[in-house]
C-alpha cells in the first residue's frame, strides 16, 4: 500500500478536475479479462484467431502512435493495422468498434472503483467543474459507469485530434472551462501518457497507482483521505 499522506494538496486551489477514464475510473484489467473470454468464445465459434490478431496490432500501433505524436493518428491507426493483417481499413474500424469500445460497455458498472461515485458527488457538490478527458470515445463508458461530468472529450475530437501524451487534450478542457493550469488537478493512472501531458502544461497531476512513481504524486484508492478535505 501506498502511504496516503506524505504529500499535501490544496483543494481551495483546485477549481477544475480532469479525469482519465480506461484504468483511471474503473479497473481495465478486470474488463480486459471478461472481454478476453468473448473473444476467445468468438475465436472457437469463427474458427478464426483473426479479430484477436487484429486488436493486439491495432494496440501496438496505437501505442506506437502515441510515443511519436502522430500527426494524424485517426487515420494511420486503421491504414497501418490493414496492411499488416491484410485486410480494408474499414473491417479494422469495425472490428476495433466492437471489441473495443461497444462490448466492453456491459463490464464497466462491475469494475468501477471503490468510491469514485462518491469523489464525483463531492467534487459536484463544491462547486467544482468534472471533465473526462481520454484517449478513447467516453461518453457512453461514463453512462455505463453511471457518472456524469462537465465536460467529456477523447483524442478523437476536431479540437483535439492527439493521443496523449500530447496535452491537446487538456489544453482544450481549459481553453472551455476558462481555468488555468494552476486551477486544474488531473488524475491519472500513466505517468508517462497523463503525467507526462500534465507537466508540459504546468498542471498538478496525482496519479493512481499501487506502485510508486518517483516525482508524482500517487494514491492507490479513491477512498483514501486525500479526497476527505474537498469543501
Amino acid at each position: 500500500m501506498l502511504a496516503q499522506d506524505t504529500f499535501f494538496l490544496d483543494w481551495s486551489s483546485v477549481q477544475l478536475v480532469v479525469f482519465d477514464m480506461d484504468g483511471t475510473l474503473y479497473d481495465q484489467r478486470t474488463v480486459r479479462h471478461s472481454m478476453l473470454r468473448l473473444l476467445l468464445a468468438d475465436a472457437l465459434s469463427s474458427r478464426s484467431l483473426r479479430t484477436l490478431r487484429v486488436l493486439r496490432t491495432f494496440r501496438r500501433l496505437r501505442e506506437s502512435l502515441a510515443e511519436h505524436e502522430a500527426k494524424d493518428f485517426l487515420r494511420l491507426q486503421y491504414e497501418l493495422t490493414a496492411e499488416r493483417e491484410g485486410i480494408s481499413p474499414a473491417l479494422v474500424r469495425e472490428l476495433t468498434e466492437r471489441w473495443m469500445e461497444v462490448l466492453p460497455l456491459r463490464y464497466l458498472a462491475g469494475a468501477r472503483y471503490e468510491a469514485v461515485d462518491r469523489l464525483f458527488d463531492r467534487l459536484r457538490r463544491s462547486g467544482r467543474k468534472i471533465a473526462i478527458w481520454s484517449d478513447y470515445p467516453a461518453v457512453a463508458k461514463l453512462q455505463a459507469l453511471a457518472l456524469s461530468a462537465d465536460l467529456v472529450c477523447c483524442a478523437n475530437d476536431p479540437g483535439i485530434a492527439a493521443l496523449k501524451p500530447s496535452p491537446n487534450g487538456l489544453v482544450h478542457i481549459m481553453e472551455r472551462t476558462g481555468l488555468g493550469p494552476q486551477e486544474t488537478l488531473l488524475i491519472g493512472d500513466r505517468v508517462e501518457r497523463d503525467g507526462a501531458a500534465a507537466r508540459r502544461v504546468g498542471t498538478r497531476a496525482l496519479i493512481r497507482t499501487s506502485s510508486p512513481a518517483p516525482g508524482f504524486d500517487c494514491f492507490d484508492s479513491f477512498a483514501a483521505p486525500l479526497f476527505d478535505h474537498i469543501e
